[in-house]
Protein backbone atom coordinates (compact mmCIF):
# COMPACT_ATOMS: atom_id res chain seq x y z
CA UNK A 1 0.00 0.00 0.00
CA UNK A 2 0.98 3.14 -0.86
CA UNK A 3 0.13 6.98 -0.54
CA UNK A 4 1.26 9.57 -2.63
CA UNK A 5 -0.01 13.13 -2.30
CA UNK A 6 0.57 17.06 -3.40
CA UNK A 7 -0.33 19.17 -0.45
CA UNK A 8 -2.96 21.09 -1.08
CA UNK A 9 -4.46 19.23 -3.72
CA UNK A 10 -7.55 18.19 -2.69
CA UNK A 11 -9.09 15.31 -5.40
CA UNK A 12 -8.09 11.95 -5.19
CA UNK A 13 -7.83 8.67 -6.07
CA UNK A 14 -7.49 4.90 -4.80
CA UNK A 15 -6.11 2.71 -7.01
CA UNK A 16 -6.85 -1.23 -5.76
CA UNK A 17 -5.33 -4.20 -8.14
CA UNK A 18 -4.12 -7.65 -7.31
CA UNK A 19 -1.81 -7.69 -10.22
CA UNK A 20 1.55 -6.13 -9.10
CA UNK A 21 2.31 -5.40 -12.74
CA UNK A 22 -0.67 -3.81 -13.56
CA UNK A 23 -1.04 -2.20 -10.70
CA UNK A 24 2.74 -0.53 -10.73
CA UNK A 25 2.03 0.41 -14.44
CA UNK A 26 -1.26 1.83 -13.35
CA UNK A 27 0.52 3.55 -10.79
CA UNK A 28 3.19 5.08 -12.56
CA UNK A 29 0.54 6.24 -15.73
CA UNK A 30 -1.44 7.80 -13.11
CA UNK A 31 1.09 9.71 -11.69
CA UNK A 32 2.64 11.11 -15.18
CA UNK A 33 -0.71 12.02 -15.78
CA UNK A 34 -2.26 14.10 -13.11
CA UNK A 35 1.21 14.83 -11.07
CA UNK A 36 -1.25 17.38 -8.50
CA UNK A 37 -3.87 14.22 -7.74
CA UNK A 38 -3.28 12.25 -4.36
CA UNK A 39 -2.56 8.43 -5.29
CA UNK A 40 -3.17 6.04 -2.81
CA UNK A 41 -2.50 2.11 -3.69
CA UNK A 42 -3.74 -1.24 -2.52
CA UNK A 43 -3.43 -4.75 -2.97
CA UNK A 44 -6.25 -6.39 -2.66
CA UNK A 45 -10.10 -5.20 -1.70
CA UNK A 46 -9.35 -5.22 2.01
CA UNK A 47 -6.31 -3.09 2.19
CA UNK A 48 -8.56 -0.66 -0.21
CA UNK A 49 -11.08 -0.10 2.08
CA UNK A 50 -8.52 0.30 5.39
CA UNK A 51 -6.90 3.23 3.00
CA UNK A 52 -10.52 4.50 1.91
CA UNK A 53 -11.60 5.16 5.50
CA UNK A 54 -8.35 6.67 6.21
CA UNK A 55 -8.24 9.33 2.88
CA UNK A 56 -11.42 9.07 2.05
CA UNK A 57 -10.61 9.86 -1.65
CA UNK A 58 -12.92 11.27 -4.50
CA UNK A 59 -12.19 8.43 -6.96
CA UNK A 60 -11.92 4.50 -6.30
CA UNK A 61 -10.46 2.16 -9.41
CA UNK A 62 -10.40 -0.97 -8.27
CA UNK A 63 -10.06 -5.00 -9.86
CA UNK A 64 -13.67 -6.95 -9.51
CA UNK A 65 -11.81 -10.40 -9.06
CA UNK A 66 -9.81 -10.08 -6.23
CA UNK A 67 -8.50 -12.63 -3.71
CA UNK A 68 -10.26 -12.13 -0.22
CA UNK A 69 -12.57 -8.96 -0.25
CA UNK A 70 -13.52 -8.48 -4.22
CA UNK A 71 -13.75 -5.43 -6.20
CA UNK A 72 -17.85 -5.68 -5.55
CA UNK A 73 -17.81 -6.23 -1.63
CA UNK A 74 -15.38 -3.51 -1.51
CA UNK A 75 -17.54 -1.21 -3.54
CA UNK A 76 -20.58 -1.48 -1.74
CA UNK A 77 -18.54 -1.46 2.13
CA UNK A 78 -17.46 2.50 0.44
CA UNK A 79 -20.33 3.46 -0.43
CA UNK A 80 -22.23 2.59 2.86
CA UNK A 81 -19.25 5.10 3.95
CA UNK A 82 -19.63 7.52 1.49
CA UNK A 83 -22.16 7.02 -1.21
CA UNK A 84 -20.88 9.94 -3.22
CA UNK A 85 -17.62 8.36 -4.09
CA UNK A 86 -17.09 7.64 -7.78
CA UNK A 87 -16.51 4.20 -8.90
CA UNK A 88 -14.29 3.02 -12.14
CA UNK A 89 -14.03 -1.16 -12.36
CA UNK A 90 -11.51 -2.31 -14.33
CA UNK A 91 -11.62 -6.17 -15.05
CA UNK A 92 -10.63 -8.92 -17.49
CA UNK A 93 -13.85 -10.57 -16.84
CA UNK A 94 -16.55 -11.01 -14.47
CA UNK A 95 -15.22 -14.88 -13.34
CA UNK A 96 -16.88 -16.10 -10.56
CA UNK A 97 -18.65 -12.79 -9.45
CA UNK A 98 -21.67 -12.43 -12.16
CA UNK A 99 -21.72 -8.41 -12.56
CA UNK A 100 -25.19 -9.01 -14.19
CA UNK A 101 -26.70 -10.27 -10.79
CA UNK A 102 -24.55 -7.50 -8.98
CA UNK A 103 -26.24 -5.04 -10.82
CA UNK A 104 -29.89 -6.36 -10.98
CA UNK A 105 -29.17 -6.48 -6.88
CA UNK A 106 -28.18 -2.67 -6.55
CA UNK A 107 -24.18 -2.43 -7.27
CA UNK A 108 -23.67 0.73 -9.15
CA UNK A 109 -20.32 2.04 -10.33
CA UNK A 110 -20.10 5.14 -12.50
CA UNK A 111 -17.61 3.48 -15.12
CA UNK A 112 -16.51 0.00 -16.08
CA UNK A 113 -14.02 -0.57 -18.48
CA UNK A 114 -12.53 -4.41 -19.60
CA UNK A 115 -9.06 -5.37 -19.54
CA UNK A 116 -7.26 -4.58 -21.71
CA UNK A 117 -7.61 -1.36 -20.64
CA UNK A 118 -7.84 1.46 -22.78
CA UNK A 119 -6.25 4.40 -21.32
CA UNK A 120 -7.91 7.01 -23.53
CA UNK A 121 -11.25 5.60 -21.64
CA UNK A 122 -9.34 5.49 -17.81
CA UNK A 123 -8.85 9.12 -18.69
CA UNK A 124 -12.13 9.91 -19.80
CA UNK A 125 -13.83 7.81 -16.90
CA UNK A 126 -11.08 9.94 -14.51
CA UNK A 127 -11.92 13.16 -15.95
CA UNK A 128 -15.67 13.03 -15.50
CA UNK A 129 -15.56 11.41 -12.10
CA UNK A 130 -13.40 14.93 -11.14
CA UNK A 131 -15.87 16.75 -12.65
CA UNK A 132 -18.29 15.69 -10.95
CA UNK A 133 -16.83 15.87 -7.79
CA UNK A 134 -15.52 19.07 -8.22
CA UNK A 135 -19.33 20.02 -8.87
CA UNK A 136 -21.03 17.72 -6.34
CA UNK A 137 -18.24 19.84 -3.65
CA UNK A 138 -19.27 23.06 -4.72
Amino acid sequence: MESMATPGWSLSILLVEDEKATLNLLTNILRKKYPACALHTAINGGSGLELFQRHMTDIVITDLNMPGMNGVQMTENIRAVNPKTKFIILTGDAGEFSLEASIEEGFDVDHFITKPISFNKLFAAIEHCFGESLTSNL
